[in-house]
């Protein structure tokens, strides 16, 4: 089956390999001229580096294995240290940071010369049963038997294909970046979560840290010309190492992303046109779950695309299999965070310790029962 592919992200690259590993032609279309490698660190749970491993990808040496997830209060106070080694062992696979680039440049490098084809901006799609065809802005027309949505959260296959609008806004952004580590957070991630929003920290590998702060967010609000100093403000009293961390950056290493959210729609997709990742479900990072989603996506897209002998029946199997996970990851992450409202009381300093009267074995156990039930690969 001859396979088009729309979107050279960490979705679309890894469909591209699990497509061809399975028997497929495929062709990728990207808008870029080039691979985009910026971004900041990504957070692979155990389902998404498993699935990688699935795929060829050796992540051995990239980025930073992760053993501990430490969960503190504003002040600074432990409310829970999650073992992840005990999980990783649980798993068989283990929780890894790795930059954005670095991903992307081990999933194309396992490619066919010629599979990404840059440049192509998709002008319009058409498709009936017998395959798809598309035409970029360049004017230039490629067919194929199955379509692939996996251009992101602004999905033109998704305006196409659906007919809905653009992913909504959830009133919280992310100001992140991957900049040179202050001190070494070793192979811990740290989330300290307050009434202001939270702050998250990480080794990214080679001296690299990738961290994050989650605040309330307008889009009619007046730009941040100084968001250094805004997160000073906001964050003003916050334990070690806020500060630290601060103090460490310049102007330009902040970089504000706004939290979207795509209703997770019943059909991903139309006829021969599925969509994955973003794409599919765009949702807050809040828990980390897109990628991993995506890599979800993927593999079941894979394996349905082996076991119905309809191609045109295809999106209606996928769609079932995966919804369901995909909307309660998506659920968890838009309202695993408050950045404003009444909501935030329960992110007090007193209630956070009460909260966390758990032991750590427990809490492990019931951390990895939430994993396991937004995946099908552990």
């Amino acid at each position: 089956m001859r396979v088009l592919v729309v979107g050279a992200g960490i979705s679309g690259l890894a469909a591209a390999r699990g497509l061809i590993a399975a028997g497929h032609e495929v062709v990728v279309l990207e808008q870029a001229e080039e691979l985009r490698l910026g971004g900041g660190a990504i957070t692979l749970w155990y389902n998404g580096t498993a699935i990688l491993r699935d795929l060829g990808v050796d992540l051995d040496g990239s980025g930073q294995r992760l053993t501990t997830l430490c969960l503190r209060t504003a002040g600074g106070r432990r409310v829970l240290d999650f073992d992840l080694e005990a999980l990783a062992d649980r798993f068989g696979s283990a929780a890894r940071v790795i930059p954005r680039g670095s991903l992307i440049t081990l999933l194309e490098s396992g490619l066919p010369e010629g599979t990404v084809q840059f440049g192509a901006r998709l002008a319009a799609l058409q498709a009936d049963v017998d395959g798809v065809r598309v035409r970029t802005q360049a004017g230039e027309d490629y067919s194929g038997d199955f379509l692939v949505g996996a251009d992101g959260v602004h999905s033109r296959v998704r305006a196409l294909v659906l007919g809905d609008g653009p992913a909504a806004l959830t009133g919280a952004a992310i100001w992140q970046g991957l900049t040179p580590a202050p001190f070494d957070p070793g192979s811990t991630t740290t989330l300290m979560v307050g009434r202001q929003g939270d702050f998250g920290y990480m080794g990214a590998g080679d001296g690299l840290m990738q961290w994050f702060f989650d605040v309330p967010w307008s889009p009619d609000a007046p730009p941040e010309d100084k968001p250094l100093e805004m997160l000073r403000r906001r964050f003003a009293g916050w334990g070690s190492p806020v500060e630290q961390v601060l103090s460490s950056l310049a102007d330009g290493d902040a970089e504000l992303f706004p939290h979207t959210r795509h209703k997770v729609p019943c059909r991903w997709g139309a006829g021969r046109c599925a969509l994955l990742g973003d794409a599919a479900h765009g949702m807050p990072p809040v828990m980390a779950q897109g990628t991993n989603q995506a890599l979800e996506d993927v593999a079941t897209l894979v394996e349905c695309l082996a076991e119905v002998p309809d191609p045109g029946a295809v999106v209606g199997v996928y769609s079932a299999k995966r919804r369901r996970r995909a909307a309660l990851a998506s659920t968890l992450a838009s309202h695993g965070l408050a950045v404003s409202g009444p909501r935030t009381f329960m992110q007090s300093e007193y209630l956070m310790r009460m909260n966390g009267a758990a032991p750590p074995r427990l809490a492990t156990r019931g951390f990895g029962r939430l994993l396991s039930s937004l995946s099908s690969r552990i």
